[in-house]
């Protein structure tokens, strides 16, 4: 395996991790909260909550370990561009810990989507 190949793999697990984490928000504000919104069976709708949010705290933690890992290899930590994208990654790890222990504040998760949206936008400006 090449070092280009393992920085491919890096990347790799940092898009995934990524589409997870954000995609699952989309789905889960889209599809699965309106759905299960008025079904009388609340523990159904806690249960798929805790899942996704264990999965999405795990992409989040494969997101900074595999972040900070390209930032270094690239050499990106002096842009500001970087710099504002860790920023919001410090919000939303705050906002994540937040929405755990206030579940039914549902601005914490429309922050936290908003705030995803914004990091992968920089992401996108930092690949460029």
């Amino acid at each position: 395996m090449s070092e280009h190949d393992l920085w491919q793999g890096v990347l790799y697990v940092h898009l995934l991790a990524m589409a997870f984490f954000v995609g699952g928000q989309l789905v889960f504000g889209i599809a699965v909260v309106p759905v299960l919104r008025g079904d009388p069976d609340r523990e159904r709708m806690r249960a798929i909550g805790r899942r996704f949010g264990y999965g999405s705290l795990i992409a989040l933690g494969l997101l900074i370990v595999t972040g900070w890992a390209l930032a270094s290899h690239y050499d990106r930590f002096g842009s500001s561009t970087l710099q504002w994208k860790l920023a919001l990654v410090g919000l939303v790890v705050t906002l994540t810990l937040l929405h755990l222990r206030w579940p039914k504040m549902h601005a914490l998760q429309a922050a936290i989507l908003l705030a995803s949206l914004v990091i992968v936008w920089l992401g996108l400006e930092l690949a460029g």
